[in-house]
């Protein structure tokens, strides 16, 4: 059951990624062109901590915490 748990969470947040990349490239405004780096770095956040949940690992949560600390600044 939690595998199928994490292939729908690997392709929403995919596809959010996806979507967000789009509005980076095409967002009339400078503002939300930065709107979509951000969330583009919570979607890849999501993305390390589902991966540590699918390989029963903990370096992937160190990982998406230095991420998102990174991410913050």
């Amino acid at each position: 059951m939690i595998e199928y748990a994490l292939q729908f969470g690997f392709a929403a947040a995919s596809l959010a990624l996806l979507l967000n990349l789009w509005r980076l490239l095409r967002g009339p405004a400078l503002m939300d062109r930065v709107l979509a780096v951000d969330t583009m770095v919570i979607n890849i956040i999501a993305l390390i901590v589902l991966a540590g949940i699918h390989e029963r690992s903990t370096i992937f949560f160190e990982a998406a915490l230095l991420f998102a600390m990174f991410g913050f600044i």
